[in-house]
């Protein structure tokens, strides 16, 4: 059996994204690291030092970057395959989505697997960051490293999964500041694993029993969010009902000390808005049908339009007519952030264009270009573009809106919709 050398690691961080970018950049302040993407403008940008997710600034970007494919240490970024073949230890951080059906899509990571394995060699280690469910490493991913690279597993390669834990934006827990989950499919290689993200962890790690605890621990992880958040949204609709303001009842409710302050809204992204179905995947496979689980995400899937419809209605109460106008501020799924993957704002745009009301969206987070390739709306990034509208949606509760000159935006009767309960009071027409 075949060892990897713990001192000798060159590692390959494979998909540049919100995970990969900012996990290479750790890495390779200790360690040589090959960053590899296949979107060829992806890594040409971060060649340049530009960073499209804000996760890395440019000046620590630059610090970082080397042209070098031999040194010692430094973030090498490629597109090309045949670079990272003397690599020993591959990262797969690519996305792992659900399709129309909300079923999880399991091919970028199958296809980057095949990808590694046309290169593995004998002593090699490959670790999976992408959130799945219990057993895709082991029983997905392994036989396509087994059988394209012609290897066996266990004695000629080894794997590990380490569950990515990365918050887009937030500037504050980042990577370094996060225990961070691991595990390997041999006791030495869960060490080696375990080592190696402790060498720029602060924090430390948490090795896990096996990997499909592991993998466990992260569905987990989101689901239960996704299930909170659910929660609140339904006790907004009931209160909406009764006449009561939701926000002032959680902040009631959040001066006991063990009441978890959770906030009613849209739940997007990748993560929370996708994870659950990945565990009710696998529950449904193994003969249980997850209710709790699958009830939240009715919840939560169902806020656009619920939104939507509050909106109408009170339209539709103050006599609004003709060609009705909404300015919906924010487009990406979460605040001060680029990202708009999963975004659930869409859903509130579509169903108001099922009224005919027309929406313009502004969003100076989100890059116009991407919003219209991935959803085919318009999106403004400039307050100058704006007018005077019917009704204002507050989706997305950027710092940058606190700055915002609403009145100036607003007829006599407009309506103010601030679904994440941001904006002064004395503002507001409708919150959630």
């Amino acid at each position: 059996m075949i060892h990897p050398v713990i001192n000798q690691h060159k590692i390959a961080v494979v998909g540049l994204g919100y995970v990969g970018l900012p996990l290479a950049v750790e890495f390779a302040k200790v360690y040589k690291v090959f960053g590899f993407d296949t979107n060829k403008h992806r890594i040409n940008s971060l060649k340049d030092g530009f960073d499209q997710t804000n996760e890395i600034e440019e000046l620590k970007l630059h610090g970082i970057l080397t042209n070098d494919c031999n040194s010692p240490k430094g973030l090498y970024c490629t597109d090309e395959i045949d670079s990272i073949q003397q690599c020993n230890i591959f990262i797969v951080t690519v996305p792992t989505p659900v399709d129309k059906n909300n079923r999880p899509n399991l091919r970028p990571l199958l296809k980057a697997s095949k990808m590694i394995a046309e290169i593995l060699k004998k002593g090699d280690i490959v670790i999976y960051e992408s959130t799945v469910y219990p057993g895709v490493t082991e029983e997905e991913c392994v036989p396509i490293l087994e059988l394209n690279s012609g290897l066996r597993f266990n004695e000629d390669f080894f794997v590990g999964y380490s569950p990515e834990r990365i918050n887009p934006g937030d500037k504050e827990h980042t990577i370094d500041k996060i225990i961070k989950i691991t595990s390997g499919s041999t006791p030495y290689s869960a060490n080696i694993i375990d080592d190696l993200y402790n060498s720029i962890i602060g924090v430390g790690t948490y090795k896990a029993s096996s990997i499909k605890v592991a993998e466990a621990a992260k569905v987990i992880e989101n689901a239960q969010r996704d299930i909170n958040i659910a929660f609140v949204n339904e006790l907004a609709m009931i209160f909406n009902k009764l006449g009561i303001n939701t926000q002032e009842v959680l902040n009631a409710a959040s001066t006991k000390w063990n009441f978890m302050n959770f906030q009613p809204g849209l739940v997007g992204g990748h993560c929370i808005g996708v994870d659950p179905y990945y565990l009710a995947q696998k529950a449904q496979e193994a003969g249980y049908h997850p209710e709790i689980i699958l009830a939240g995400r009715r919840v939560n899937d169902g806020m656009g339009n619920y939104i939507a419809d509050e909106l109408v209605r009170r339209m539709v109460s103050k006599g609004s007519s003709g060609k009705n106008t909404v300015l919906i501020l924010g487009f990406t799924f979460k605040e001060n952030c680029p990202d708009v993957r999963n975004t659930k704002v869409i859903d509130v745009v579509r169903r108001l264009e099922e009224f005919n009301i027309e929406t313009v969206i502004y969003d100076p987070w989100a890059d116009p270009v991407q919003v219209k390739s991935e959803y085919n709306v318009k999106c403004y990034n400039s307050a100058s573009s704006l007018g005077k509208y019917n009704a204002i949606v507050l989706a997305v509760a950027h710092q940058l809106f606190k700055e915002l000159d609403i009145l100036n935006m607003c007829h006599d009767s407009t309506i103010i919709y601030d679904i994440k309960s941001m904006l002064p009071k004395e503002l507001v027409t409708m919150c959630l």
